[in-house]
């Protein structure tokens, strides 16, 4: 029997819903104070695949978005840590927007955890998703980190 191959923009759209489940999911935990737990079951149940104005968009990929809000849950002082590195001297992490911060520790957690997946391409498409919330420098701003910390995190890339 034959396996269907799934194409490359079929991939790339459900690894692009995923990431932007996961902002979603950590901008949520941050507003709410709900669990990881509840926030990931609420998302693979009913929200996985649906943009930003509520419309069904590509399937996200669960793996993906799983994989990184667990690994900012787990890993937040880390990955806020190596954030705050790049931030002018005295600025805390928690003067940065809370989208702004889910964006940056979405895109550090995916950096860490999916090392099979290029750090360009990565890169590229948190700041893409910057640029859909945000229309001011803070897409530039975000690139800008996310650039030194893929220089650090995939330093053989």
């Amino acid at each position: 029997m034959k396996t269907q191959k799934i194409p490359f923009d079929v991939i790339r759209a459900r690894r692009s819903g995923a990431r932007l489940a996961a902002i979603q999911a950590l901008y949520q935990l941050e507003q709410t104070g709900q669990s990881a737990k509840s926030v990931i079951r609420e998302f693979c149940e009913d929200r996985l695949g649906i943009g930003p104005n509520g419309e069904p968009i590509e399937e996200a990929d669960p793996d993906i978005f799983k994989a990184a809000v667990e690994r900012v849950v787990a890993d937040q002082a880390e990955i806020d840590e190596a954030i705050v590195k790049r931030l002018s001297k005295g600025w805390r992490i928690d003067r940065l927007d809370a989208t702004s911060r889910a964006i940056l520790r979405a895109a550090t957690a995916e950096l860490l955890v999916h090392e099979h997946l290029s750090a360009k391409i990565i890169l590229d498409e948190y700041v893409s998703l910057a640029h859909a919330f945000f229309s001011g420098e803070e897409p530039k701003f975000i690139n800008a980190v996310l650039d030194s910390l893929a220089k650090d995190i995939r330093s053989g890339e």
